[in-house]
């Protein structure tokens, strides 16, 4: 199994990428290939002017081609998910999460933008034909502490991501392949 991992946060280290670096550790454990993306990857002036040929686009969506699942995490401002991740997004094909399984984390300054994953990140994930966006976890800032270079989750952020791991890797699992046929031309147009 294979699965992309994106950081959306523009700032490293983050609270979102912590849960991140951690939920790919936890699937590296299952030998799961997790292959890491971070905004950093990609240049500004490709994600400010929507540069739909840019090499880092293209390279990044046909390694999402080939992914059996997405693991993605955003920062929450102003009550959505990061403007700079949806840049990006906004350059992935129509159909770049097609046959896909998708776990969205995030964190925000309080509890109140846990919603922000419901109502912003997953319809945006569904649009780009997600087979399966699971329910993803939130944490606030109090529950993801920074100390020297480490994070330190909250027990409770612990357990709801194992067992939110758990389900992706479970879904992953189960999730229906695109066939051969589908997945060369996702190939072919997102690299042509």
């Amino acid at each position: 199994m294979r699965v992309i991992s994106l950081a959306g946060s523009p700032r490293n280290p983050s609270r979102s990428t912590a849960l991140l670096q951690l939920s790919q550790r936890w699937l590296q454990q299952q030998n799961v290939e997790v292959i890491p993306y971070t905004l950093h990857d990609f240049r500004a002036d490709d994600l400010l002017h929507a540069n739909f040929n840019s090499p880092d686009i293209k390279a990044f969506s046909a390694q999402l081609a080939t992914a059996d699942g997405l693991l993605i995490a955003t920062p929450v401002y102003k009550a959505s998910f990061s403007g700079a991740l949806k840049t990006l997004i906004d350059l992935l094909p129509e159909r770049a999460l097609d046959h896909k399984v998708v776990l969205p984390l995030a964190t925000g300054g309080s509890i109140g933008h846990m919603l922000a994953v419901d109502y912003a990140l997953k319809p945006v994930l569904a649009a780009l034909k997600a087979q399966e966006v699971l329910h993803g976890v939130f944490a606030d800032d109090s529950q993801v502490v920074l100390s020297g270079e480490q994070f330190t989750l909250a027990e409770g952020v612990t357990a709801r991501l194992v067992e939110a791991l758990e389900s992706f890797y479970l879904a992953l699992n189960r999730r229906k392949p695109a066939t051969l046929k589908t997945a060369t031309s996702l190939l072919a147009r997102q690299t042509a």
